[in-house]
């Protein structure tokens, strides 16, 4: 346990990502102390593990404001902001840096085990908002630690809770025992292992956001180059005029291109779609094969992989001792979720947001970044920076700018609503479900954030 001290104890930052990072260059600008705590063994450990795959939000979008001020020192130039990234650029040109130009604010192979107030269960209400919050955590030799924090910030993402297969939210029966077939990440073609293991086989996409897109133009351009190649896509909704996106209405336009690279990967026969299908079960064929069984009995064939593309979730196991104040259905703070719950948001607007949609019953407690949305499907790195803007701003007291909003996002042609899967198109153009304005707002992400 480390030592008490009588020094101002820090802020910490869960999570040394994109959003992390730049909730500790607003705290450095604001004359606060952050500790970053990343469980990974560099900055955007997350990240890397898609460093395969090309955001759609340029640089000009990706880099925060106050975190390029803290680099300007170091002499890192900005790449071209019109460009536009892929994860391991991110990482290793901007983010990487940064984590660098914090130097000792920001501790590696750290993994956070729980947050409480100090000498107080989430049960205990005497005294409670007087005390500041401890931070259990574990190192990478196994070692354990508490550090007092004046509070707690939570960018530690979604992408290691990837949503399962079955289609009520559950794992499938046989999910499991299947694992040797299943991925959840979209596979990096470029790689002769993971080449070799999509090339001339059937394969099973299951999801309907950006990573399902991208997975699938992938498997199109491996096609062309290897016979037998074949994707088979999953979808839990029917395909309508807005199963693809927004395409050329996009004004994120690399967005609206995977959508159309999906379409083209269809009508070209190289990916064959199912819809409807909601999986209950994954069973074997006599090879071995996946076989994957909905919920209304149909089967498919028989698929030699399956990349599972659903979407995430947070995981709140080691919040458990503060008291939050999320959505029932999303996992989100209570005032965020009627902006982005997708049940009602099939085709609208999500509003920019800060501390005031942010905070919980627990003063101090901030889930911030992919977190804030819970089981919300997709997300922006400006959306993200602007949420820490405002978190910086409260901490240090500056109420009027916490509550200012100082971010407008980029319009799409996009209708997403999970909820409505079921329905057909004519009973969501009838309440406005489908994109009867052209100008709507919602909000995306990186390929893996999107979800199903």
């Amino acid at each position: 346990m480390s030592a008490p001290t009588t020094a101002e104890p820090p802020v910490v930052v869960i999570g040394a990502g994109p959003v992390g990072l730049a909730a500790a260059a607003r705290l450095v600008e604001r004359g606060l102390e952050p500790l970053v705590l990343e469980a990974g063994a560099s900055a955007a450990a997350s990240v890397r593990e898609w460093s395969h795959v090309p955001l759609f939000s340029t640089w000009s979008e990706v880099v925060d404001p106050a975190a390029e001020k803290l680099l300007a020192p170091t002499g890192w130039v900005r790449p071209d902001g019109s460009a536009y990234p892929t994860g391991g650029d991110w990482a290793e040109q901007y983010l990487q840096p940064l984590a660098d130009a914090l130097g000792g604010r920001v501790r590696y192979n750290t993994t956070v085990t729980g947050v409480a107030r100090a000498g107080r269960d989430r049960v205990v209400d005497s005294g409670r908002d007087g005390q500041p919050f401890t931070v259990h955590l574990t190192t990478a030799d196994g070692g354990e630690e508490r550090i007092t924090a004046r509070a707690v910030v939570d960018a530690s993402g979604t992408w290691t809770t990837p949503a399962p297969l079955g289609g009520d939210g559950l794992p499938a029966l046989g999910e499991k025992a299947a694992a040797d077939r299943i991925s959840y990440r979209m596979p990096d073609l470029d790689d002769p292992a993971v080449r070799a293991r999509f090339a001339g086989r059937r394969t099973a996409v299951v999801g309907s956001g950006a990573s399902a897109f991208t997975a699938l133009a992938a498997l199109a351009r491996l096609a062309e180059e290897e016979t037998g190649t074949h994707a088979l896509w999953i979808l839990r909704r029917d395909i309508g005029d807005n199963t693809f996106g927004g395409g050329e209405a996009d004004q994120l336009p690399a967005r609206g291109a995977l959508g159309l690279a999906a379409k083209a990967a269809v009508e070209a026969g190289h990916a064959s779609a199912v819809t409807g299908f909601r999986t209950a079960a994954v069973e074997r064929d006599a090879d071995g094969r996946p076989v994957l069984v909905a919920e209304d009995g149909r089967r498919t064939d028989p698929v030699d992989e399956v990349v599972v593309l659903t979407g995430f979730r947070p995981d709140l196991s080691f919040l458990s001792e503060v008291r939050l104040g999320l959505d029932e259905r999303l996992q989100a703070p209570a005032a965020l979720a009627p902006l982005i719950d997708p049940n009602q948001h099939s085709c609208g607007t999500v509003y920019p947001h800060g501390v005031k949609e942010l905070s919980h019953p627990e003063q101090g407690v901030y889930l911030v970044g992919m977190k804030s949305y819970g089981r919300a499907p997709t997300f922006l790195a400006m959306t993200g920076y602007e949420q820490v803007r405002s978190v910086a701003a409260a901490l240090a007291g500056d109420r009027e700018a916490a509550e200012r909003v100082e971010l407008t996002l980029p319009e799409t042609g996009v209708c997403g609503g999970a909820g409505l899967f079921d329905r057909p198109e004519a009973d969501e153009a009838a309440d406005g479900g489908c994109c009867a304005a052209p100008a709507v707002l919602q909000i995306g992400g990186p390929g893996p954030a999107g979800g199903c």
